[in-house]
């Protein structure tokens, strides 16, 4: 895909299994990729298997003076910034036990600094005349999940958060969307799971029309499609890539009202 030869796209919380996909996926298509994260290890191995037109910048995104200067990294090595995916986020969240300093920890980590992202890296599109930005939200931000409090409301949040933005950065020529992934097989399942992927498609297939979790390669091409000029009339919409778990409902995949007569 030669149209994203000579753009730029910054991936916060590109070491995560999920980022090291679009990273992937934008590289393939042409582009240069400029990975945020904390974590130097992952992030650093990242950069070295995906090549010369990747980096790595090892930034704390609730510090606006790393944020800043991690972003503006983007404009020195390769000219400037057409596209930003805010991707990070805390999985922090004890539900109704969370403190004080855990919710302010989860919304400066999941909100706040996906707002200070775009703020920081809208004039730097500007100059390029205009850019695209996807926000990571979840299908957490439209149900009740027991016991969990913190990351449904900060995902909600982002998905409100991407209609204003979407609204106030209209005449920038830049577009705001987002994506809402189902269970998809990243860092977090892999852990929980011990790294036993069957397993973890076969806890998550009653919850999936698709009956599996979703790959990270999926939902990266998604946040590519948004950011491509196959998208360039869409704006402020969230789009689900979630194997049809928001509109399962409660009956799953499996019939109900047989069960009646059990």
């Amino acid at each position: 895909m030669s149209q994203f030869n000579d753009r730029s796209v910054i991936v916060t919380g590109g070491a995560t299994l999920i980022g090291a996909a679009v990273a992937e996926v934008f590289i393939e298509a042409g582009a240069s990729v400029t990975v945020i994260d904390i974590d130097t290890e992952a992030g650093v191995a990242l950069a070295d298997r995906l090549g010369a037109k990747a980096q790595f910048v090892a930034a704390d995104i609730t510090d606006d003076a790393q944020l800043t200067a991690a972003i503006h990294s983007a404009e020195s090595r390769f000219g400037g910034v057409d596209y930003l995916i805010n991707l990070a986020c805390s999985y922090l969240d004890e539900g109704q036990d969370s403190s004080r300093a855990d919710w302010l920890t989860a919304l400066d980590i999941n909100v706040v600094s996906a707002v200070m992202a775009a703020n920081i890296a809208r004039p730097l599109m500007v100059k390029r005349g205009g850019g695209a930005i996807v926000n990571f939200s979840s299908i957490s931000s439209q149900i009740a999940q027991t016991g969990r409090w913190l990351y449904p409301v900060s995902k909600a949040a982002i998905r409100h958060l991407t209609r204003s933005m979407a609204m106030d950065f209209a005449d920038d020529g830049i577009r705001v969307n987002s994506v809402s992934p189902g269970w998809t097989w990243s860092r977090v399942i892999n852990e929980v799971s011990g790294g036993n992927r069957a397993k973890a498609d076969q806890v998550a297939s009653d919850f999936h029309m698709l009956g599996r979790l979703g790959d990270p390669r999926e939902v990266a091409e998604v946040v590519l499609f948004l950011c491509s000029p196959q998208a360039s009339f869409v704006t402020a919409a969230d789009y689900a890539v979630d194997g049809g778990y928001a509109a399962i409902g409660p009956e799953q995949r499996s019939p109900a009202i047989p069960k009646l007569a059990e």
